[in-house]
């Protein structure tokens, strides 16, 4: 039996986060929920005037690093940006930063298939492979990849984010049955449809679609930011110490919907 009380088991006191993709919507509603229950954090992105008003947003346990995870030099000072503000290195990594091309398959490019394929599981590959050293070194970890819908089920006109996120889910699988035994969890969240500035408008277009995805999901509601945001606090959290290898779907029952 654990000797912590359940209210211990979710603190994250002492934990270094970092967030890529962490200014806007999913990225800054997880690292408020991470700072919430006790962690520093730092959250990267490439757009410097993003970033500063959401580390205002975030207070004094945030600072920013600006970079692109698809370069190994920004992914490095990022690194040590996160060693320097905070005295340690990172112990909680969540791979968020992420993009998409809406368009028919036989359109995409193959120029565009790379870049989603480099963002969504090369650069989280990589940063994982950077920062599980320190960690194994620690004997604890945890890493937490941003998975989809689409991870699941087939969506129109998304192909390469389909493939990408796809293979987020089998990243997730492989590293922690090569890394858990060394004290690395490794887990995913499935985000359903979540209200965020950038979904809503693209809803506030498309009435029909909003109703679709609504039909299917049968709590009726689109999902918060912070939904997702409490979810990786438990994945990174001693509560959820037995559990690894994971895609957890925080989606109002859309996966299993009719």
């Amino acid at each position: 039996m654990s000797e912590k009380k359940n209210s211990d088991l979710f603190c994250l006191e002492g934990e270094i986060a970092l967030v890529t993709g962490g200014g806007t919507g999913i990225g800054l509603a997880i690292a408020q929920s991470l700072i919430d229950a006790g962690a520093k954090v730092c959250i990267s992105g490439r757009r410097a005037d993003v970033l500063k008003e959401a580390v205002a947003s975030l207070g004094d346990t945030a600072i920013a690093c600006e970079g692109d995870v698809t370069k190994a030099e920004d992914r490095g000072r990022m690194l040590k940006d996160v060693q320097k503000a905070f005295g340690a290195p990172v112990s909680i990594l969540v791979n968020n930063a992420g993009q998409n091309f809406k368009k028919p398959a036989l359109e995409l490019s193959d120029e565009e298939f790379d870049q989603l394929l480099d963002t969504h599981v090369k650069a989280g590959f990589a940063l994982s492979r950077d920062v599980a050293p320190a960690m194994i070194e620690k004997g604890k970890g945890s890493i937490v990849f941003i998975a989809s819908m689409a991870s699941y089920m087939g969506v129109p006109q998304i192909i390469g984010y389909t493939t990408a996120k796809t293979a987020v889910v089998g990243l997730t699988r492989g590293l922690a049955a090569e890394w858990s035994k060394q004290g690395i969890r490794v887990n995913a969240i499935a985000p359903g449809w979540i209200s965020t500035p950038m979904t809503d408008r693209a809803f506030a277009g498309d009435p029909v679609r909003k109703e679709k995805v609504l039909s299917r999901t049968p709590i009726g509601t689109m999902g918060l930011p912070e939904d997702i945001g409490q979810a990786a606090v438990y994945l990174c959290s001693d509560a959820a110490k037995f559990v690894t290898g994971q895609c957890v779907p925080v989606d109002g029952g859309a996966s299993i919907g009719f």
